[in-house]
């Protein structure tokens, strides 16, 4: 039964009323009300109804036919609202308020200021000016970029007498390549910009074509998740329509077994710590142009609403903790780089892609590079090539959450650190769909836990967290889907090298420090208004810094692997214990140079290939270690001894190079390693065919070192007509699927790879 009836409405009725048809003031305020409970048949009796107060509820969204038609002030303050699109319905509105809805954006403020023509009051601002600019001269500037757009590359593309289905191909392509690459004002608002183009679109080709207009009572622009998103240039989807479809890409590498180099050793330490926010481009566009400078950061430390910017100008978000963050949200371009770019950009300071083909050897797994993307610089300069790239990880797959690959079952969404700045991107599009910044910090590690919160009442909802630490010792932990830091652990005094979640706990996060020390903590889980309790469960004691740190997955919460500067070691982390401080329980002897067994060593690159089959570098130049978990640690228990020679099952080619921290990874669901070098390129290898033979109790070792399945030649970059150089892969990543590779670089470049 709905909490609202005739009864209830005449009572809450300022002054009280004995006729629904006379009420002109109501507060509905603080009564737990759902959008169940707005009856529009109840509602459309308060015909004189121009003051409705709705705040301190639970509504996440309006019934679209709540027929107030003399409307002009509605309170929704401290809701769950997610879309704001349906206040369409009340023309009258002047005044607005929807403070602390945590889901709405300032993409949202844009739009209830171009539907609600008569609104002169915003969260308690005077949006006059900014409403007019929004309704005339953005909609004039993006009405004219549309039309242009069509002219360009789709008017030709139809024929004088053309069919039902001719017109339904070029209006599908068309409305995807107008969202994709018609761009105007800050990056902040692209939502906004792609929701009113997709508009201006459809009322274009309906008057021009003929087509029925989308009358969708809720025009919000949202990519349904199984719909691919388009990645053409608008000349390429235009040539598609015609016949004889064209597509300029970059062409593939082919293996080639260069000897390499060495280079100087480099220390995270001294990676710089001045790298601040990205350059962030339109992919087609042939100027550069920089985000304007943010307004000045809020203090509030509740989740808010973003302040309403100038139409040039972008806002920043809130934490918790009361720290900035900038939220750079909603499909943002980054400096993208084509090959047929090189012409038009090459004099104008756009770095350019030249590929390099090279036909040596044979091509065993084919890989192409998609994007170049420049987004985490410093200050927005084109001129920054020295911000060091650190860490990234593919976002977990929701069902109403991350972006799915319209062909396999994998999330194309993946968060990237380096500088002072967190970048989330879909690798398909190669759009930065959302950029976090943290002044003063520099980012070495993100981790991604799924959290199943409650939202209201006892409605649970499961929401992806995103873990970021460096320099500060402090972990950020970011709501994504609500563009909000929601807190922070101060979890170690140095900085912090690496962070993973458990597999089996989604509350514990591992922190590995510069203190020497690894913690456990349990980060709570926030509630509706973001309150959380973290607690620190565990802490185990390294003789030397923790580097790289993997769970052992047939035991996550008994065993935990690191690769620390002074070696490989191995802790019990089983919680059941009373010691809270623990020291490890083994400490790796690998292979050296000479012949012999060391412990000695630095072990910059740790990961599972299996259940038990492990993967570390550094023990001797030129080669990775692969070994067995089970077959090493069963050992241990015959002498009890802290020392353990693990037991090698085979050596993979690599680089002769010393240059440290260029850390490897693992796709467990192809047997795939990959491991970048010292000169940009990177390093695959498929072990699929040597795996079985390894798992079983009698696998013998692989006399001769496994040479790469394919290695990726890092393609001729061009700034200013100069080639780029010196590009160390700092870290390489694939998606579960290895349907895209992610490259991390010394010289702030994304690279994006895709597997065809």
């Amino acid at each position: 039964m709905s909490k609202i009836t005739t009864e209830l409405l005449l009572e809450r009725a300022v002054p009280r009323s004995t006729r629904l048809r006379k009420i002109e003031t109501l507060n509905l305020s603080k009564l737990q009300l759902k959008t169940g409970d707005l009856d529009p048949r109840l509602f459309s009796r308060l015909r004189h109804l121009q003051k409705l107060d709705l705040s301190d509820n639970l509504l996440d969204k309006f019934p679209n036919s709540l027929s107030l038609p003399d409307l002009r002030v509605l309170n929704c303050n401290n809701n769950k609202l997610e879309d704001v699109t349906a206040l369409k319905q009340f023309p009258l509105l002047e005044e607005l308020t929807y403070e602390n809805n945590v889901y709405l954006t300032l993409n949202d403020d844009y739009k209830v200021m171009f539907l609600l023509q008569n609104l002169r009051l915003l969260n308690g601002k005077d949006i006059t000016k900014l409403a007019n600019h929004v309704r005339r001269v953005n909609s004039r500037k993006l009405t004219s970029k549309v039309t242009a757009h069509w002219e360009k590359f789709f008017r030709d593309q139809l024929p004088e007498k053309y069919t039902a289905e001719q017109v339904k191909s070029i209006r599908k392509k068309f409305l995807k390549s107008v969202q994709t690459n018609v761009v105007y004002g800050p990056s902040s608002l692209s939502e906004f910009t792609r929701w009113r183009v997709k508009m201006i679109a459809e009322e274009f080709l309906a008057y021009s074509l003929g087509l029925e207009l989308n009358t969708d009572p809720e025009p919000e622009e949202k990519m349904d998740e199984n719909e691919e998103e388009s990645t053409e240039s608008p000349r390429e989807a235009a040539e598609e329509v015609g016949q004889g479809g064209v597509t300029v890409t970059p062409s593939k590498r082919k293996r080639n077994h260069s000897k390499t180099g060495s280079g100087n050793k480099r220390s995270k330490t001294q990676a710089n710590t001045e790298e601040e926010e990205a350059v962030v481009n339109p992919r087609k566009s042939s100027h550069v142009q920089d985000d304007p400078a943010p307004d000045k950061p809020r203090t509030s430390n509740q989740p808010a609403k973003e302040a309403t910017p100038e139409p040039e100008q972008e806002a920043e978000g809130t934490q918790k903790n009361g720290e900035q963050l900038l939220k750079e949200q909603s499909n943002r371009r980054s400096r993208q780089l084509t090959g047929e770019q090189k012409s038009q950009e090459q004099d104008n300071g756009v770095v350019s892609l030249t590929p390099v083909k090279n036909s040596k050897g044979k091509e065993d797994v084919s890989a192409e590079p998609l994007h170049f993307l420049q987004c985490h610089s410093k200050g927005n300069s084109r001129e920054d090539f020295k911000t060091q790239l650190w860490s990234c990880v593919f976002e977990p797959l929701l069902d109403c959450g991350a972006r799915k690959d319209p062909i396999v079952s994998s999330s194309r969404t993946v968060a990237t650190c380096g500088g002072e700045s967190i970048c989330l991107i879909d690798c398909e599009t190669g759009t930065v769909l959302k950029k976090y910044k943290v002044a003063t910090e520099e980012f070495f590690s993100v981790a991604w836990t799924t959290l199943t919160m409650v939202i209201s009442d006892c409605r649970k909802k499961s929401h992806n967290i995103l873990a970021a630490a460096g320099r500060r010792g402090i972990v950020k932990l970011i709501h994504v889907a609500a563009d909000f830091c929601y807190g922070e652990i101060k979890a170690h005094k140095k900085p912090i090298a690496t962070v993973c979640f458990s597999p089996t706990q989604e509350t514990h996060l591992f922190t590995a420090s510069y203190d020497k020390r690894i913690a456990l903590w349990d980060i709570g889980i926030p509630d509706c208004d973001y309150n959380f309790k973290a607690s620190q469960l565990l802490v185990l004691e390294a003789l030397s810094i923790p580097l790289r740190i993997a769970l052992v997955p047939t035991c996550p919460d008994q065993y935990l692997l690191a690769g620390c500067e002074g070696g490989c070691f191995a802790w019990n982390i089983k919680l059941d214990k009373e010691q809270k401080s623990r020291p490890f329980e083994a400490i790796f002897q690998f292979p050296d140079e000479d012949g012999g067994m060391t412990t000695a060593h630095r072990v910059d690159g740790l990961a599972f290939v299996n259940d038990d089959i492990v993967v570390s570098k550094s023990s001797k130049p030129g080669c990775i270690c692969v070994w067995s978990w089970s077959r090493s640690f069963d050992a241990k228990g015959k002498g009890c001894q802290r020392t353990i020679s693990v037991v090698v099952l085979a050596e993979l080619e690599w680089s002769t190079t010393d240059m440290s921290y260029l850390t490897l990874s693992t796709c467990p669901a192809k047997d795939y390693v990959f491991c970048g070098d010292e000169n940009g390129s990177v390093w695959m290898y498929n072990l699929s065919s040597y795996t079985t033979a390894w798992s079983s109790a009698k696998g013998k070792r692989s006399d001769k070192k496994i040479p790469p399945t394919q290695i990726l030649k890092w393609p001729e970059l061009r700034v200013n007509g100069e080639q780029l150089s010196e590009v160390l892969i700092n870290n390489v990543v694939s998606d579960p699927t290895f349907t895209y590779l992610v490259v991390l670089t010394s010289v702030n470049i994304t690279a994006i790879w895709k597997k065809s």
